[in-house]
């Protein structure tokens, strides 16, 4: 997936809403000139708690209230079958309290999930920020989580803090 270019959509079946009930799939489509801020975890993956889920709340809280910005997570399971389940995914939506729907993509052993192959992500963590045109303006490890405020705001046409 290059920068700059339209986002496919979403394939990922299983999801939870913000809180922790069965819902529909989640689409781009539902979230239609919005920007979406899309987040990829495994359970078990020390990043996505290290770094991660504490950059990921940063920014819900940043955005809180903002209907223009719209946020999923989504654990993509790439190793760890027997660890990284529907049930640890829950937990973690659980301890972090974001409000925001969690979404399960597994792939079969030696297969790599949906999420990441139409998004080429390199593992998890892994941030993905997409503007109101369903175009990926960011997708990577690391996100500073200030200037990702700020950026977001900007594309939103609001002025820097």
């Amino acid at each position: 997936m290059m920068r700059g270019g339209t986002v496919p959509e979403l394939r990922v079946a299983r999801w939870v809403d913000g809180e922790g009930n069965p819902t529909e799939p989640q689409t781009f489509a539902q979230r239609s000139g919005l920007f979406k801020v899309v987040f990829c975890f495994q359970a078990w993956c020390q990043g996505c708690h290290s770094m991660g889920f504490p950059t990921l709340k940063k920014l819900v809280e940043a955005f809180r209230g903002d209907d223009r910005v719209s946020f999923l997570a989504i654990q993509t399971v790439f190793e760890g079958l027997h660890e990284n389940t529907w049930e640890a995914m829950l937990k973690n939506q659980q301890e972090y309290g974001l409000g925001i729907p969690f979404g399960h993509d597994t792939a079969e052993e030696g297969e790599f999930p949906r999420t990441m192959v139409d998004f080429s992500t390199g593992g998890t963590p892994w941030f993905l920020l997409i503007d109101q045109r369903d175009r990926l303006l960011f997708g990577n490890f690391h996100l500073d989580t200030d200037k990702a405020i700020a950026f977001i705001r900007g594309t939103l046409g609001e002025p820097e803090a």
